[in-house]
């Protein structure tokens, strides 16, 4: 299933509102296409007040409720199995990988992971947000 939102930076609610509580959400879009801007947004949602930010260079970030922000730009899906981190999936929370490519979702697949894929691109009106699977 896809659906599709146009939306401006104070309008991000609307797309917290659909996403799943738990699983695994991958983030995909160019660089400055907004995926932590999102993630922030999603921890507002989940009552998080810690301040987060991009976890690039330490690729986990963990926050109150169960809720894990992950960034693999450096390495990719590689960088997820170097550090051992894919066995954090199977734990119950809510996993936001920036920067998921097609290997990751190929093992989410494999091992039966729920996930859901958001593309962000930029648009006219503020960024087009491309939800798969929710």
């Amino acid at each position: 299933m896809k659906r599709e939102f146009i939306l401006n930076l104070n309008e991000l609610d609307e797309i917290t509102k659909i996403l799943p509580q738990e699983g695994v959400i991958i983030l995909k879009g160019d660089l400055a296409s907004g995926k932590t801007t999102l993630v922030k947004a999603i921890a507002k949602a989940r009552g998080i007040d810690s301040d987060v930010t991009s976890p690039t260079f330490s690729v986990m970030q963990g926050y109150e409720n169960n809720v894990f922000h992950y960034d693999i730009f450096q390495n990719g899906f590689e960088g997820i199995l170097k550090n051992g981190l894919f066995e954090n999936f199977f734990e119950e929370g809510l996993h936001l990988v920036e920067w998921g490519d097609d290997e990751l979702e190929d093992m989410l697949k494999k091992f039966n992971i729920a996930y859901v894929k958001i593309l962000i691109t930029p648009h006219e009106r503020g960024r087009k947000y491309e939800v798969f699977g929710a």
